[in-house]
């Protein structure tokens, strides 16, 4: 059984942005991003149904996801695959809604709770480090590496 490491656990906790990947249908994917994620427990992710209707779909049909979160900084962080479930009522539901009290933290806080449809429970599976190529040269170290996209982003952050 796949546990959760420390470092998973803050990647996931720090980013709080993760790209899910779904099913279609068709046999194709489905990738959308989620503001929401978080670390459940040791083995398992959980974001919010807020927008997620493609998302939410998709599970009930076929229950394989992939979560994909990346420090954009670092250029580093983790693929994890599982099982998605989608929670949508019961006790479980307000265990969950209960935790996001917590993590709702933005001046909209109470109209984010309001849209909140459901959540997507993912037993994480098989978990894989996504390293940047940049770390493939010999000189460039996460300090390096780090330094550069912080100034990329201030750079477009002043446009």
């Amino acid at each position: 059984m796949l546990r959760l490491t420390t470092d998973m656990k803050r990647v996931v906790t720090e980013q709080r942005l993760a790209f899910v990947t779904t099913v279609c249908p068709d046999g194709t994917p489905n990738l959308s991003p989620k503001g929401t994620i978080a670390v459940w427990d040791d083995d398992h992710l959980v974001f919010a149904d807020i927008r997620s209707p493609g998302t939410v779909a998709n599970l009930k049909k076929n229950h394989a996801v992939e979560v994909n979160v990346v420090d954009p900084f670092t250029r580093k962080g983790y693929r994890f695959k599982g099982i998605g479930e989608v929670i949508v009522d019961g006790e479980l539901f307000q265990e969950i809604m209960r935790f996001y009290r917590g993590r709702l933290v933005d001046t909209a806080k109470d109209k984010m709770e309001s849209l909140i449809r459901g959540f997507v429970l993912v037993k994480v599976e098989n978990a894989l480090p996504l390293i940047s190529p940049a770390y493939d040269d010999a000189s460039p170290d996460e300090q390096s590496i780090r330094k550069h996209w912080i100034s990329y982003f201030a750079a477009l952050n002043e446009r």
